[in-house]
């Protein structure tokens, strides 16, 4: 009876006793964020107590070899009581009970690493995209048929909810018990990849396929020079308006050549807010809450000033950057939208934009088109990211594929992320949650993305040098935590410069802490 399949490498493990990214809690997709404030971003720190004497790397292996010890007990123990209690004769893997969504969905640890059953050899992929949902439904069909087209590999699909997606892969990179391949959200692969839970996938990449991706996508998956992961689809973030609206206020439509400046931006909202039908010129989002889109969708507009989140030339500091008078700049007059009444802090309705139609304006992603065009159809209009001194900028990166350090089959699991990777299921997949086509052979047979396309903007922005990663860095979780808090109080009226100092300051201790985050 197979109950639990664990493998360990105490050689790896013990590489990275001192480098142990803090435990975090995975947002959800950028697709998803109607999750409560407080269960959509948590940052978990690690305990801050350090015995007297004691490094804190040595108190950590010293935990570490603790925490061995009582998982084999309690292993051993539960092993023992399932043995004891299972129906004889029985052939039925034990397993943790399942609910349906919005529950989070509890799984049993699968294989970590390939297995070999008879010819075939399984091989453990985690997922965040739940059964019933369009991209988890998606991705179980594109298994099933990559099954059917080879005879080597059967494949162990795991999804996992959003919610407790993270934590389960933190906790099981310490423990040694990752499957083969490993799905993971934009910045959070360098928190993986720092501490070594990753291996890069360069050899398996060919330079003709690497080129058909777009630059974003690499951009994404690269840590210290290193590929690591690769994506179906990229994300885009722009500006949806009413045309209706727009017209009626008598404004310029922007375009990718000539996007607004920060004065004509600013007189758009105060013209659009004067319309009688309109409370507020542009819905922010501010429904979403806390959380990773408050660094997602606003972190361009610090760049678009002049100023970022953390000094991107040693990923050290963010002190006198995060903080620094462009950044401090960009947060005033983001706040003052609030204050002139220009946009809502208060609302958590998610369709001002597109149903009630209170708002002329929407700062949000690609996930929206759907409702949008349904709300407003020939009257929505795509518009590009203003510049507010130093360019347009605008977001980017959404989930992607890696093998994990631990995969005894990285040529079966890359076989299966290659499969995933090909036009037609790059196809599938985007014609099926709207994003944008990860490569660009794809991208000409896309409805949407295509050059005639009611989004192809979003590819023109991720193609140019408007697209910005999020920090590439394993602080990036810190960082995240420490910027969404700061424009939460922003929103609400506390001081731009002590809000964006208290956040620079946390994830400077963050860096500091972790030694740096120092790279072997």
């Amino acid at each position: 009876m197979r109950i639990l399949a664990v493998a360990r490498q105490d050689r790896a493990v013990s590489q990275i006793l001192c480098k142990t990214p803090i435990p975090l809690r995975e947002t959800g997709n950028l697709h998803n964020f109607r999750q409560t404030a407080q269960d959509r971003h948590k940052v978990m720190s690690p305990p801050r107590v350090i015995e007297h004497g004691k490094s804190r790397c040595e108190q950590r292996k010293e935990n570490m070899m603790r925490n061995k010890i009582v998982y084999y007990i309690l292993l051993l123990f539960a092993t023992a009581i399932l043995t004891v209690c299972a129906p004889l004769g029985s052939t039925t893997p034990i397993s943790l009970r399942t609910t349906a969504t919005p529950t989070p969905v509890i799984t049993p640890l699968p294989s970590p690493v390939s297995v070999q059953t008879g010819q075939q050899k399984i091989i453990s992929v985690w997922t965040h995209n739940l059964p019933g949902s369009v991209e988890g439904d998606v991705l179980a069909a594109t298994v099933k048929e990559f099954e059917q087209a080879q005879s080597d590999y059967k494949m162990e699909l795991v999804p996992i909810s959003p919610e407790i997606y993270a934590d389960r892969v933190t906790g099981s990179a310490q423990s040694g018990s990752l499957p083969c391949v490993l799905e993971f959200d934009g910045p959070y692969l360098y928190n993986f990849a720092w501490p070594g839970y990753l291996q890069p996938i360069d050899r398996f990449v060919s330079t003709e396929l690497k080129a058909d991706f777009l630059p974003s996508i690499i951009a994404q998956g690269t840590f210290n020079g290193k590929l690591y992961s690769l994506g179906q689809f990229d994300s885009g973030l722009a500006i949806y308006g009413n045309r209706r609206y727009l017209e009626a206020a008598g404004v310029r439509l922007p375009t990718f050549d000539e996007p607004w400046n920060l004065a004509e931006f600013e007189e758009v909202l105060e013209k659009l807010t004067a319309l009688p039908e309109v409370e507020h010129a542009i819905d922010m989002k501010i429904n979403y809450g806390r959380g990773e889109f408050y660094t997602y969708g606003f972190s361009p507009i610090l760049q678009s000033f002049g100023g970022d989140l953390i000094d991107r030339q040693t990923y050290q500091q963010a002190s006198g950057v995060l903080d620094g008078p462009r950044s401090v700049e960009a947060m005033q007059h983001f706040q003052s939208w609030f204050e002139k009444g220009w946009a809502s802090k208060s609302t958590t309705l998610d369709d001002e934009f597109y149903e009630s139609k209170k708002a002329a304006l929407s700062w949000v992603g690609h996930w929206m088109y759907n409702p949008h065009a349904r709300g407003l159809g020939p009257d929505l209009v795509l518009l590009p990211m203003p510049d507010f001194g130093f360019g347009p900028k605008t977001g980017m990166g959404s989930w992607s594929w890696g093998i994990t350090s631990n995969c005894q089959d990285p040529a079966g699991a890359w076989a299966f992320i290659e499969y995933l990777l090909s036009p037609q299921e790059i196809l599938r997949m985007t014609d099926a949650n709207g994003a944008v086509p990860a490569r660009r052979s794809v991208r000409a047979q896309s409805r949407l993305y295509g050059e005639t396309g009611p989004l192809h903007l979003f590819v023109q922005q991720l193609e140019s040098d408007r697209a910005v990663p999020r920090p590439i860095t394993p602080a990036y979780a810190t960082i995240s935590t420490a910027f969404a808090e700061a424009v939460d109080n922003i929103i609400n009226g506390a001081d731009v410069k002590a809000e964006l100092s208290r956040a620079a300051q946390k994830i400077d201790q963050d860096i500091k802490e972790h030694q740096g985050y120092p790279i072997e």
